[in-house]
């Protein structure tokens, strides 16, 4: 076991272990995950016997799992953690590009599967979906079958995943302004998406209108003392 346990930080932050044999890889995984607000670090580990070890002590919410390790399938990690009543969550970091790989990854229930390399915006994307997605889950208080149906819903990727976007529009500027809107305290308007996202206010309103056409996103209408209302977007749950 490398690395050592993190004890600083707010109560409620998302703990996560790096598992990975490369030790300078896992140092960058590190510094990618502790560059996202509300996730730290405890402890890295460089084999599976070492990862299970390590979420015995540690008691991570998260895990982010390489599947070629020196001792073992990254995948087969996985059971050996459930028999010993670990419900960590895993992500797959991995180059295994195998569609068995992805398919066995699916069947073992990971919460996400990244392939290397990829820049720290491919990781900190896919962790912010994920923190969204447990604090979804968290507050769920299931009283019937709708409540169960909207667990799955939340559980599901996200809208632009897969999604046949319009020419000129991309998957990764989609994403950006669904996070924005996922995360907005109430609406946003397009000049406040743009300044969320980085974008420009013509693009922020042309993602914003497409997930209204969509189904996903909503739209009401402020008025001002003068001009046309200002038309603003809110994430439909």
């Amino acid at each position: 076991m490398t690395g050592t346990t993190d004890t600083t930080g707010a109560a409620d932050a998302i703990d996560v272990l790096v598992v990975d044999d490369d030790f300078m890889v896992a140092r960058v995984h590190r510094a990618f995950v502790e560059r996202v607000p509300a996730f730290r670090v405890v402890g890295v580990a460089s084999s599976g016997g070492q990862a299970v070890e390590a979420v015995d002590r540690l008691r991570p919410d998260l895990v982010l799992l390489d599947l070629y390790l020196p001792d073992v399938f990254g995948l087969d990690v996985i059971p050996r953690l459930r028999t010993a009543g670990h419900d960590c969550d895993v992500m797959v970091i991995s180059a295994a590009r195998e569609t068995d790989a992805v398919r066995g990854a699916v069947r073992h229930g990971v919460v996400d599967y990244l392939l290397k390399p990829f820049e720290f915006e491919d990781l900190r994307a896919r962790l912010e979906r994920y923190a969204a997605q447990r604090g979804r889950l968290l507050a769920t208080v299931v009283r019937g079958q709708a409540d169960v149906d909207r667990v799955l819903a939340g559980a599901s990727t996200p809208a632009t995943a897969g999604a046949a976007l319009p020419k000129g529009m991309s998957v990764e500027t989609a994403e950006l302004v669904e996070r924005a809107l996922r995360g907005a305290d109430g609406t946003l308007s397009a000049t406040e998406c743009a300044t969320l996202t980085g974008v420009s206010r013509v693009s922020a309103r042309r993602y914003l209108e497409y997930f209204h056409t969509t189904g996903n996103a909503e739209v009401s209408l402020r008025y001002g003392a003068a001009g046309r209302p200002e038309r603003r977007y809110g994430w439909r749950a």
